[in-house]
């Protein structure tokens, strides 16, 4: 019997869409909805749909490349190598925040556990900082070991949110639901908002196009991870927020670094330690698997860059180990600059740089894809059509701030692309 020189199958990739999608995102963000009351469910529905659009755009380009990448690949292939770089860079900046979010997210979990971990913004800063070298570590070591971590973490991580699930069947109350629109701020206004800091949650379903090169049968394998995983994460994500709601009341949720854990109260007294394990391992999951996918994204974009190219360098496990140094660093960085805003704040605040930074190459996927589709294809042109539609619309819901900042760290790009321009292969 021969074995597949290529370490990554349907189940790693299913469990790298699955295991990143969720992670700190649906932990956290109970809190930062309720302010917007129950008309975040229609933002969870708007994200839910549009995501799942976007995957069958993904799963589409996917099953056209073999090249490692995801959507700098998809955007290289389909408009050059400015666009591409452009879009890469953005990118690798969306993992490279994220897994500053994701830290914050597990450490605030950890509080639960150790409570004066929440007494010290600079002990929970340090935490998070040695969550992320952790991870970092273990990319180090390999595919083969990110992906194994990832299929054990993406297995666990399930436990929690259908244990809260079936809590808030049989325990939750509609009376701590909050009201319709307690910001009486204009129905799309709030749609837009709330879409953005939902589409965190969903930020990774297509992580299983990333390592493509790696992955056996890959054409037929990563669409089908990319959205049956997607699909998967969209009844969850639904289904948990509501039990959240109805265990948890609004005045109580809107202040809680770890919603899911004061849910578990109704569980007993081992509820809240048992549901922030449950999150921990949910959280690392989507840690480990963003930064991993940083390190291929980056060997991805080295062919048409001298600069990334000296980035990502193999070892002698075939990880990128330049770059994932790199990605810890910066990663930590924002972590010490962001604790001072509160870790809710702080959490917001990068969930939606985040957001922002890995919406602008959705759009130039669900671009390349309108383009490839155009002549031969009309249904799934309007796929694509409708998946830039809604990337267009949660960027433009994302706020003046965030879309100044994201801006500047995508064009501060352009310098590195000219400064190490090379001809590609």
């Amino acid at each position: 019997m021969t074995t597949s020189a290529k370490p990554l199958g349907y189940w790693s990739c299913w469990a790298l869409t699955v295991g990143t999608t969720i992670g700190s995102g649906i932990f956290s963000l109970p809190a930062s909805l309720a302010p917007f009351g129950l008309m975040s469910f229609g933002g969870w529905l708007l994200t839910g749909g549009g995501t799942i659009v976007l995957a069958l755009v993904i799963g589409r380009l996917a099953a056209r490349t073999t090249r490692n990448g995801g959507p700098y690949a998809y955007t290289h292939d389909a408009f050059g190598d400015l666009t591409g770089f452009l879009i890469g860079w953005g990118y690798l900046l969306s993992g490279i925040i994220g897994a500053a979010a994701i830290a914050i997210s597990l450490t605030s979990y950890l509080g639960v556990l150790f409570p004066s971990l929440g007494t010290s913004t600079t002990a929970q800063a340090l935490t998070a900082m040695a969550a992320v070298w952790t991870f970092t570590l273990i990319a180090i070591a390999g595919a083969k070991e990110a992906g194994a971590t990832q299929v054990i973490t993406t297995i666990l991580k399930l436990v929690p949110l259908v244990a809260i699930i079936g809590l808030g069947m049989v325990a939750g109350s509609t009376d701590n639901l909050p009201p319709a629109n307690p910001t009486n701020d204009a129905a799309v206004s709030v749609l837009a908002a709330t879409a953005l800091l939902t589409m965190f949650a969903f930020l990774g379903f297509e992580m299983a196009g990333i390592p493509a090169a790696s992955v056996e049968n890959a054409s037929t394998v990563i669409p089908r991870a990319v959205v049956s995983g997607t699909v998967v994460v969209t009844v969850l994500y639904f289904a948990s927020t509501a039990a959240v709601m109805m265990l948890v009341p609004a005045a109580v949720l809107q202040q809680s670094a770890s919603p899911f854990a004061d849910a578990a109260a109704g569980f007993g007294t081992w509820g809240p330690p048992a549901i922030a394990i449950g999150a921990l391992i949910s959280t690392a999951g989507a840690l480990n698997g963003s930064v991993f996918v940083n390190g291929q994204v980056a060997m991805a974009m080295a062919p048409n860059s001298t600069a990334m190219r000296r980035l990502a360098r193999l070892n002698g496990r075939g990880a990128p180990v330049t770059a994932l140094i790199l990605g810890g660093v910066v990663s930590s960085a924002l972590l010490l600059t962001n604790y001072s805003r509160g870790a809710i704040d702080a959490f917001t605040f990068l969930a939606m740089m985040t957001t922002l930074t890995s919406l602008v190459p959705y759009l130039f996927s669900a671009a390349a894809e309108l383009k490839y589709s155009w002549r031969n294809a009309r249904g799934w042109a309007g796929v694509a059509a409708l998946g830039a539609i809604y990337a267009i619309f949660t960027i433009i819901g994302s706020g003046l701030e965030v879309v100044f900042w994201g801006t500047v760290l995508i064009l501060l790009g352009l310098p590195v692309f000219y400064a190490g321009r090379r001809k590609p292969r």
